[in-house]
């Protein structure tokens, strides 16, 4: 069964950091690009990072210089760093390889706010 499960999310503020993790099973998480997704309440899920098998990874123009995805294939995970959070920033953070059609987890709240 395949299975996404984000935690690492919170209220921080302005300015602050934070770090989302992203459990992966039932898929061959190696050979997986996988991607993290945001969804702001009345917009679409957009997709903000990704990451190659290789490591080789690419970023939405919104979230560039100050987010940072990463992955352990050891431990099936992929990581989001976020620093200089905004508030605009604040929404549920998903993470899905793109391009799938597995069921989405059920995500984690980020909220930025003073």
């Amino acid at each position: 069964q395949v299975q996404f499960v984000e935690s690492g999310g919170g209220l921080v503020q302005p300015g602050g950091s934070l770090r989302l993790s992203c459990a992966a099973s039932g898929i061959s998480f190696s050979t997986e690009a996988m991607g993290w997704y945001r969804h702001i309440p009345g917009n679409h899920r957009e997709l903000i990072a990704t990451i190659t098998p290789r490591n080789s990874t690419n970023y939405d123009d919104s979230v560039k210089g100050r987010f940072t995805i990463s992955r352990d294939n050891a431990k099936n995970t992929v990581y989001l760093q976020m620093n200089s959070v905004k508030p605009e920033d604040t929404a549920v953070y998903y993470c899905y390889p793109p391009g799938r059609l597995y069921a989405w987890g059920q995500g984690t709240q980020v909220t930025v706010s003073s």
